[in-house]
């Protein structure tokens, strides 16, 4: 299980991110297809790292969300 942050873009997509796997972002017109799309590219980066035999961050969910 990961942590993902879902926000709106500028560009009327919504972003898709996991903090835990740096750079393992994706997006989608509808939050629906963002959380779909950023499941496959979890899935994608921690086959990349097991294939290349590095390490698979773990997830800590240690995120916070702060409105300042």
């Amino acid at each position: 299980m990961r942590q993902v942050l879902l926000y709106p873009g500028e560009d009327n997509y919504w972003i898709a991110e996991c903090p835990s796997l740096q750079g393992c972002i994706s997006q989608g017109k509808t939050r629906e297809e963002a959380i779909i799309n950023i499941k496959e590219a979890i899935q994608a980066y921690i086959k990349a790292l097991e294939e290349d035999g590095l390490p698979v961050p773990e997830e800590h969910f240690e995120a916070m969300l702060v409105a300042i």
